[in-house]
């Protein structure tokens, strides 16, 4: 790799990623999709790469780099495809109309559906994605405290560090758990080392905040929600899709994306069968157009991820990866750094910097690759803006949780993270 970080071509490829960085960190304000400045980012980045280094009589690295850059981006987005294209199915199944339908009729108080979004949210997202998660809580939370404000923006904010803490121990709850997963970093049990530090991140700011919840009974939905027919069959095939991919990476040595296209596949002959049923009986509830679901898939978040990884892949040909290495790694050690960069996620967004971490690839233990995991994937909580499922419920419940209502309980969320990391390094 060459070092062109004191070049024009050095500074002019930082200079780009930083714009577009900037309009991202915007979004809501310039109603401008993440991933357009990123993509033309990463198209500028590329090209002027190319054309300095077939200059120089080094394309064959450029060449080299885009390749790599182009498997790593293929395994994650075949992964992400067939996660979100289950998620989507459910929620056409009215898997999450029902789940959120059930928990607001529990008749409870507003403290105890407080705790109990909370828990449930943690927990499940580590299996989906936790902006998913954090939507769905979300909705319940709404359509539950219409008439109490205060619960909704402080369960807002417990939820938001909850899904983030959740998807943290597990390597399908988030995009970063799963690119170490995929790298190698970590094995699929050793996640789970980091259940107690992420309940921790997460149940500290919740204790702080319960003490500003309002008092009363909730007021459950009046009208019941029915599932559609084949929801729990996909539901179960969802959790076997999972365990399919487990076992194609620890027991073949086969990348888990080939295991979630197998349950894929396993989803698409279910919705074929599942449909010719539909047709043969009349009952329009029993037909399922798979592809459609596929189709609603986020693109621009997919996109996003395309433009950060190969801007940050272009920024290492150049050796800024190598300078970031020696100066955060080799100057203040591997803890401050990982612990730095958590806190950085909370305004870079936790994709880049997890991304920038693994092409540093730098000399650490299996302890600190836990810790990066962890602060990587909780420092994006600290503020609203931090995580995708922060911004999401932004958009969601846009009179009741804010940029500024969020801002307010940071110094709660900063000791869970804080004692979260303390817990890490004790246990290790």
């Amino acid at each position: 790799m060459l070092d062109l970080t004191r070049s024009w071509v050095g500074y002019l490829c930082a200079g780009i990623f930083v714009l577009s960085y900037v309009l991202v960190i915007f979004e809501e304000r310039l109603h401008l999709k993440k991933s357009k400045p990123v993509l033309l980012a990463a198209g500028l980045i590329w090209a002027i790469i190319g054309y300095y280094f077939s200059k120089i009589g080094q394309s064959a690295v450029a060449s080299r780099v885009a390749s790599e850059i182009i498997g790593e981006f293929g395994q994650l987005f075949l992964f992400l495809l067939v996660s979100i294209a289950y998620v989507n199915v459910l929620e056409e199944r009215r898997m999450f109309d029902w789940l959120r339908n059930k928990l607001s009729g529990l008749g409870i108080s507003y403290v105890q559906l407080y705790w109990l979004l909370g828990a449930f949210t943690f927990f499940l997202s580590s299996v989906l994605a936790n902006m998913t998660t954090a939507l769905v809580m979300g909705a319940v939370t709404l359509a539950v405290g219409k008439k109490t404000p205060a619960f909704v923006t402080l369960t807002c904010i417990s939820i938001i560090v909850a899904s983030n803490a959740g998807g943290a121990f597990s390597p399908f709850g988030d995009t970063t758990t799963l690119m170490v997963w995929q790298q190698g970093k970590l094995r699929f049990s050793e996640f789970f080392a980091l259940f107690l530090p992420s309940l921790i991140n997460w149940v500290i700011p919740a204790f702080l905040m319960q003490f500003a919840i309002p008092k009363g009974m909730t007021e459950p939905e009046r009208e019941a929600v029915a599932l559609k027919p084949g929801a729990w069959v996909i539901s179960t095939l969802f959790a076997i899709t999972v365990v399919v991919a487990v076992i194609f990476q620890n027991s073949f040595g086969l990348q888990p994306a080939l295991g979630m296209m197998l349950g894929l596949g396993l989803l698409q002959a279910y919705a074929y069968a599942l449909t010719f049923k539909g047709k043969r009986r009349n009952n329009s509830d029993m037909v399922l157009d798979s592809f459609s679901e596929i189709g609603r898939i986020e693109w621009d978040t997919m996109l996003f991820f395309f433009g950060v990884m190969f801007s940050v892949a272009g920024l290492s040909a150049l050796g800024w990866l190598a300078l970031a290495n020696t100066t955060l790694y080799g100057g203040f050690g591997p803890t401050v750094a990982n612990t730095a960069l958590g806190i950085i996620s909370a305004v870079l967004d936790n994709i880049p910097v997890m991304f920038a971490v693994l092409s540093m690839n730098p000399q650490m233990d299996h302890a600190q690759w836990l810790l990066i995991t962890l602060t990587a994937g909780t420092g994006g909580s600290l503020l609203a803006i931090g995580s995708p499922a922060g911004v999401a419920l932004m958009g969601l419940a846009p009179k009741h949780y804010t940029f500024m209502s969020h801002l307010k309980w940071s110094w709660a969320i900063a000791l869970g993270y804080a004692a979260a990391i303390a817990a890490h390094l004790i246990m290790s």
